[in-house]
């Protein structure tokens, strides 16, 4: 099935679902380090960026200073849509929220401030009913 292209079905249908667990960006050089399962990674001149599980990263040593609440858009999104980075990230912006926007093949993934999660949650939801009255 492909993905939704139609920014106001995807705003009013994106469903944020925040996953459990506390997340970090780390860097490694190579591979993730063993114990350590990446739920995103990106190759970086400088070194591989690692986003994982705190407790993993802890345990294999890794340094961190961000510590992110995972949040997942249950839109099916395509990778061609306009504008759903840009409305999500307004609007988490609007409400002070920083936010780290990693696209899936199948979903968009948000990673904001683990203090913040819940806030940015209710500000996506809020962002959705208002786009589904449109």
């Amino acid at each position: 099935m492909a993905g939704e292209r139609d920014l106001q079905k995807l705003l009013s249908g994106m469903r944020p679902e925040l996953n459990p667990g506390r997340y970090v960006f780390t860097t490694v050089e190579g591979g993730v380090p063993a114990g350590v399962t990446a739920v995103v990674t990106v190759a970086e001149p400088e070194g591989r960026t690692v986003v994982a599980r705190q407790e993993e990263a802890d345990a294999a040593g890794l340094a961190y200073d961000y510590v992110a609440g995972w949040i997942t858009l249950r839109v099916h999104s395509a990778l061609e849509a306009v504008g759903l980075t840009a409305a999500v990230s307004r609007a988490l912006a609007d409400a002070g929220l920083s936010c780290n926007v990693v696209a899936g093949f199948h979903h968009d993934h948000l990673f904001v401030p683990v203090e913040d999660a819940g806030r940015a949650v209710a500000v996506l939801e809020d962002l959705a009913r208002r786009c589904g009255r449109g």
